[in-house]
């Protein structure tokens, strides 16, 4: 009598992944930086998330934070929080849904530091490190700027940021109370 072997489920093999869709098994996490200060702010952030669903699973929100701009002209504050997840997509194609959601809520290329209807940074994707001009990660400012690290922390307190794996909340503690930044509850839930 020949013995049967049981059989398993059958598994899907696995794309290899050049930039285009992430399996959400990988682990990694992605972080935004999200900013407004034109208009209805608030509302643009809240529009801006509820996008960013389609590209993060599960995405996390941080608090809202009123803070001070960064040099440029004269501008009202900004309207500043952070988002994390599961990245549904590669980092690439999660930068340009950053960059389509500025350009939807009426962004343009101005000069540095200008007022913006919506400002969506790429902070981290995983631990991955890059340095070309149009995909920089971490971002540049992550480290020394208070106003990204504070909502960040509150979501994400021990993700660590490459390259050395500082965490968010250790780069929190090391940039001080310098800048202007004031927590604020959100007046809908994002």
């Amino acid at each position: 009598m020949s013995r049967r072997r049981p059989t398993r489920p059958r598994q899907r093999k696995r794309r290899a992944t050049t930039g285009s869709r992430s399996s959400t098994s990988t682990g990694e996490i992605a972080a935004l930086g999200l900013g407004s200060n034109q208009g209805d702010a608030e509302g643009r952030l809240r529009e801006a998330i509820r996008r960013l669903r389609e590209a993060l699973d599960p995405l996390e929100v941080g608090p809202l934070y009123r803070t001070r701009p960064l040099g440029g002209p004269r501008q009202p504050p900004y309207l500043n929080t952070a988002v994390v997840g599961r990245p549904l997509l590669g980092a690439e194609e999660l930068l340009a849904v950053a960059k389509a959601l500025e350009a939807a809520a009426g962004r343009r290329l101005g000069p540095r530091n200008a007022p913006r209807p919506l400002d969506v940074d790429l902070l981290l994707y995983g631990t991955r490190v890059s340095e070309r001009p149009e995909l920089t990660l971490p971002h540049p400012g992550l480290r020394d700027r208070r106003f990204v690290l504070a909502p960040l922390a509150e979501i994400a307190p021990h993700l660590p940021v490459p390259p050395d794996g500082a965490t968010v909340g250790e780069l929190l503690a090391a940039v001080g109370q310098e800048d202007w930044v004031e927590r604020l509850a959100w007046s809908e839930s994002p």
